[in-house]
């Protein structure tokens, strides 16, 4: 049995990863899903969070686990846990990008999606008038992170989603070949995305492999739509 540690992505807290959570713990596999610093029900001070505080804050987890861990991130996770990876690889049995973004050193969320242009996060992201923080327009929630939900699941996620800080989304990952390249790692591709596009998801592990790479036919937030399925493919990862 495995080690998991889901991180959540943008807006979003543990919470969305309770259905998945409950499945892999249902199988013998011990799960942690924090709330990253400012996220969730964890009330950091939004102007105080950063990249590096994050990358702390689950780099504690993983020291703190009895055995090398299945480290998971989606979307915005995945620069977070790609700098776990270069603080801690030997501590990561895998690395496991879902739907996540999988960066270059010095590469960054903000400037990977102006050069990529048909995310919808982009057209429809509000950034507060403090420069602090930034939230997604209500009215494209659905159509940017849950087109395969019900309504009645979007509604229920769009109330928990909180202000998400714009400091870490600017700041240039920083991995190395010689650690964080030596980790293994996996992509969870999402066929419909319209949050981090298909196009644009090969693109980045193409540039940095993974092995492998698995596609699952749903939009942005498979831990929403097809909890079983990415429950089942993150298990056969762990065993690999």
């Amino acid at each position: 049995m495995a080690i998991f540690i889901l991180v959540h992505g943008s807006w979003h807290g543990s919470w969305c990863w309770d259905s998945v959570a409950l499945l892999l713990a249902g199988s013998g596999h011990v799960v942690h899903a924090p709330d990253l610093a400012g996220l969730g029900d964890d009330r950091t001070d939004l102007a105080a969070v950063t990249l590096a505080a994050w990358r702390d804050q689950i780099v504690a987890l993983v020291d703190a686990a009895r055995e090398p861990v299945v480290l998971v991130g989606h979307s915005r996770g995945g620069i977070v846990i790609s700098e776990v990876a270069e603080a801690r690889p030997e501590r990561i049995s895998r690395l496991v990008y879902v739907a996540a973004f999988l960066l270059r050193d010095g590469e960054s969320i903000a400037r990977t999606m102006r050069s990529d242009g048909s995310s919808l996060i982009l057209p429809n992201l509000i950034v507060f008038e403090d420069g602090v923080s930034s939230i997604v327009r209500h009215e494209a929630l659905a159509e940017t992170f849950y087109g395969d939900c019900t309504a009645a699941e979007v509604a229920a996620t769009a109330a928990r989603l909180r202000p998400e800080p714009v400091l870490p989304n600017r700041t240039q990952v920083h991995v190395t070949a010689e650690r964080f390249g030596r980790v293994k790692r996996a992509y969870v591709a999402t066929a419909l995305d319209r949050a981090v596009p298909p196009a644009l998801q090969l693109r980045m592990y193409t540039a940095l492999p993974c092995d492998p790479v698995i596609t699952m036919d749903t939009a942005h937030s498979p831990f929403l739509s097809a909890p079983a399925t990415l429950a089942l493919h993150l298990a056969m990862l762990a065993s690999g």
